[in-house]
């Protein structure tokens, strides 16, 4: 089939890409570059540089195209923007998918599969780890378009009879991860020890986080996109592991013992999140596979290899 995946030149998009093509499909990715790499598109897949925020351009991609199945994993991910410009989050994250589900809507898409967040939704959690039925509280106005985001593809499920997944990602690592930015702390972590540098710890580094491999991620993906199962489901491995066990992680990864430094910790930082990976189970028979440990060799390999 042929499935467009948007933010295809990035971390998980490209990934995602690869393993489309590798399965045979007719794959189209859309990217503008303002964080994907180029080289990181599969050499099979029709690339078009285009911004989500561009109507006229994705409805010109569209028709060209006509996509079965839009895989979405271009946003706007930076949470410390997101509290700085919440406008700006909103036309990147809300207004850039109503212009994908309008482009493909009319040129014949009948499934999206959307990259949204477990931890940014549920916020502060009451229950770990968190199912899909934990209430939706998120603390930011990027989780905020998040969760806007799944409303719009039940919406348009309802009115049009577009069938969608809304994949709740826990805090996926691994190669392709850009150790440049705030997202990303395994790949910052990672490229700094292995540089010799010293790293900073936000606080007493007890905050927990659910890291899900990125391998996990695309199979999650391929299953989705075969499969006509809607709705929202939580990507993660359910357990909580805190900042100081990933970074002790990292180092026995890249074998080097380097001492981090504990700096302030971050205003408003969430405490703990972990997310239930057992939906997913029953509905596509999706399990994560990948240890931490060996998914930071993984990581650790990549970053190596890059010199």
């Amino acid at each position: 089939m042929k499935i467009l995946v948007t933010g295809g030149a990035g971390f998980i998009g490209s990934s995602v890409s690869d393993a489309f093509v590798g399965e045979g499909h007719d794959v189209v990715v859309v990217d503008d570059l303002s964080g994907g790499k180029r080289h990181q598109v599969p050499e099979a897949a029709q690339f078009y540089q285009a911004d989500v925020q561009d109507a006229a351009r994705l409805r010109e991609i569209f028709e060209k195209e006509k996509p079965e199945v839009l895989v979405h994993h271009a946003a706007q991910m930076d949470v410390r923007r997101s509290v700085a410009d919440p406008p700006f989050d909103a036309r990147v994250n809300v207004v850039g998918l109503l212009n994908l589900l309008e482009a493909g809507r009319a040129n014949g898409l009948r499934r999206v599969l959307f990259a949204s967040s477990g931890g940014a939704g549920y916020g502060e959690q009451e229950e770990f780890p968190a199912p899909e039925t934990h209430r939706i509280s998120p603390v930011s106005p990027y989780g905020v378009s998040k969760m806007a985001s799944e409303l719009y593809l039940s919406c348009y499920r309802s009115m049009y009879g577009l069938e969608y997944a809304a994949m709740r990602y826990a805090n996926v690592y691994g190669p392709r991860q850009d150790p440049h930015g705030e997202a990303g702390v395994v790949a910052i972590f990672t490229q700094r020890v292995l540089a010799g540098e010293t790293s900073t710890i936000n606080g007493d580094g007890k905050q927990t986080r659910d890291y899900v491999f990125v391998g996990d991620i695309v199979r999650a993906n391929v299953k989705l996109a075969a499969s006509t199962w809607s709705g929202s489901v939580n990507f993660g491995t359910g357990i909580e592991t805190d900042v100081n066990q990933l970074y002790a992680g990292i180092c026995e990864a890249c074998e080097k013992g380097l001492p981090a430094e504990h700096g302030a910790a971050k205003p408003g930082e969430q405490s703990r999140s972990a997310i239930s990976p057992k939906l997913a189970a029953e509905v596509i028979g999706w399990r994560p596979e990948t240890p931490l440990l060996e998914g930071l060799r993984q990581t650790a390999e990549f970053f190596r290899s890059r010199g």
